[in-house]
């Protein structure tokens, strides 16, 4: 088998190779890269590509191949941007510190029974039963505690609002 001149063979099959590398790529200049990348990876090994196949399905799929290296790097960069800041800017663990303590230290201001009951509720999550047995109290009054105790901790956000 006679291998063909890589230059000759180019020049002869080289407009179907371009018609091939556009519809897999759908865009002249992807195509024309997809090609002149194939064909340049495949020229220093042309008598190999030659001896033990078909040079133009050889170099049909290095075209393909070729797409896709391109495609792969141009999602793996980076791409600059005016916006400095993050798209979603997380918030600030400061903040959430802040509130979190404003928050203790309404719930200091609160009388001992009334904070155990909102602490019971809303910390460690309980049902009014548990939370009798642990203030040895009835059910009823639980409710009654925690309404006493949220009633008074509104009153206080409102108050600090209006002083704000």
């Amino acid at each position: 088998m006679e291998i063909p001149d890589f230059d000759e063979w180019v020049a002869d099959r080289g407009a179907a190779l371009l018609r091939f590398a556009y519809l897999v790529t759908r865009d002249h200049s992807r195509a024309e890269e997809a090609v002149q990348d194939a064909l340049i990876a495949a020229y220093s090994r042309w008598s190999r590509i030659c001896r033990a196949q078909d040079p133009e399905a050889y170099v049909r799929r290095s075209i393909v191949n070729a797409d896709i290296s391109r495609w792969r790097r141009f999602f793996r960069r980076e791409t600059p941007t005016s916006d400095t800041g993050p798209a979603g800017a997380a918030p600030d663990p400061a903040d959430a510190q802040a509130e979190q303590d404003a928050v203790w230290a309404l719930c200091a201001t609160l009388p001992a029974k009334q904070r155990a009951a909102v602490v019971l509720r809303y910390y460690e999550d309980l049902p009014d039963a548990e939370i009798a047995l642990i203030l040895d109290c009835s059910p009823a009054t639980v409710r009654s505690q925690i309404h006493r105790a949220l009633a008074s901790l509104r009153t206080a956000i409102g108050t600090e609002e209006v002083t704000r």
